[in-house]
């Protein structure tokens, strides 16, 4: 059971994370108007999928991230060519509601013609030549393309992604990762809420954890036990104090006296060290006593928390651009491995290693890489310089190579991941 439980959580954490980001991008940009037409966490194959409104909700077999698909962004609709015979059915409005591609005699309640002219994007309007008479039909700015067993909605120019302001376009692109920041904010505080602040000056030692094999362990020490006196000397809350006793008398016997509960216990322990080590060591680790964050506490601290590890995850950056080793990157697979080990500690641990993902998540989301939303802001920004957008087939095929090269890199990275895995 607690391996499930582990398997759980830990899913359960990047299935947040992930959906955190996309639903960003998916809530501004339905705020701007633009038709999401699918909300996906994960890709490969739908295990998953239910329709609600415009967009279609999938949950897909890989794990390794997920999209907010926004009318525009690639080609998706059946061009109709002029010529072309169609099937088009009318709603109330007397507007076109479901446009058919194919399989044109199984339909029923249909007008069948010649298309002469199409325009779903601005004018919204279908010319049929039937049997010779020429009708011009309005189209539902909702309407349905259908083939096959396949339904599209149509996207007016005022409903795809190409057709927001620039602005409004980097909103939505922008929004994925600062829901990661504020999700990353989010969890810091609530590790502070569960783990507390250290107490300054303490009165009391307690131990935390007792390592197997070590003295302590073999003494009968436990997990809570309080360290009164070590060879005489009162300890008090000073755990430095009991490391220097302890490291001085290596392969000597000492005295302790602890305190468990109402119970006072009395114990013998010979510190020792590995071999070349000056000081001995007994094998226990503090459980520093804590006190509740207050509010204004824990939203300072927690903005603290944000700026200390964005340093490091830069200083990080740095280190892998200066020192290029595969070796030194780890892809999803050790990602899950490490964030087992973290959720068998605790929840409190796990919900600690939940905020720094996700500001990673996000800050890494925003390097100008070609694929990531940084890319992205960035032909926004040029765009917005020269006045007009850059040639859409050209923007494509940057993203496309920066996925691919993406694609072989996590590749790359998993199967170091697995030998790592395999050699234990």
């Amino acid at each position: 059971m607690e391996m499930v439980r582990v398997v759980f959580l830990t899913v359960f954490m990047f299935f947040v994370l992930v959906t955190v980001h996309e639903w960003g991008h998916y809530y501004f940009a339905k705020r701007a108007g633009i038709l999401v037409r699918e909300f996906a966490i994960g890709f490969g194959p739908k295990l998953f999928s239910y329709k609600r409104g415009e967009t279609q909700f999938t949950l897909r077999l890989l794990p390794f991230g997920g999209y907010a698909r926004m009318a525009g962004e690639d080609p998706e609709m059946v061009e109709i060519g002029p010529g072309q015979t169609i099937a088009v059915r009318l709603g109330q409005d007397n507007k076109v509601k479901n446009i058919y591609i194919d399989s044109l005699d199984t339909r029923r309640n249909v007008i069948r013609g010649e298309a002469q002219f199409t325009d779903l994007e601005n004018e919204l309007k279908i010319r049929l030549d039937v049997d010779g008479e020429v009708t011009t039909y309005d189209v539902n700015p909702q309407a349905m393309m259908i083939k096959g067993t396949q339904q599209t909605q149509i996207a007016p120019r005022d409903r795809q992604f190409g057709g927001k302001t620039v602005g409004q376009r980097a909103i939505a692109i922008l929004a994925g990762p600062v829901m990661n920041f504020i999700l990353a904010f989010v969890l810091f505080a609530l590790h502070l809420q569960m783990a507390g602040i250290p107490v300054e000056n303490p009165t009391y030692v307690k131990i935390g954890d007792v390592s197997s094999g070590m003295p302590a362990q073999e003494a009968g020490l436990q997990k809570g036990d309080i360290v009164v006196t070590v060879d005489g000397q009162a300890i008090g809350g000073d755990y430095q104090k009991m490391i220097k006793l302890t490291s001085a008398s290596k392969g000597k016997e000492m005295n302790w006296t602890l305190k468990r509960g109402e119970e006072t216990l009395k114990v013998t322990m010979i510190p020792r060290g590995m071999e070349g080590e000056e000081g001995g060591k007994v094998g226990i680790t503090p459980e520093l006593p804590t006190r509740k964050a207050g509010v204004g506490e824990t939203i300072t601290k927690s903005g603290t928390a944000m700026v200390d590890t964005t340093k490091l995850i830069f200083i990080g950056f740095k280190q892998l651009i200066n020192k290029f080793n595969m070796d030194d990157i780890s892809g999803p697979v050790g990602t899950f491995q490490l964030t087992g080990q973290i959720a068998q500690q605790g929840i409190q641990y796990l919900t600690y290693w939940a905020a720094i993902l996700s500001l990673y998540l996000g800050i890494f989301n925003l390097l100008p890489i070609p694929a990531l939303d940084g890319s992205r802001l960035v032909f926004l920004g040029v765009e917005a310089l020269r006045g007009k957008p850059v040639d859409p087939s050209r923007e494509g095929m940057v993203h496309f190579v920066g996925f691919a090269l993406l694609f072989l890199v996590m590749i790359a990275v998993t199967y170091n991941d697995i030998l790592r895995l395999i050699s234990g």
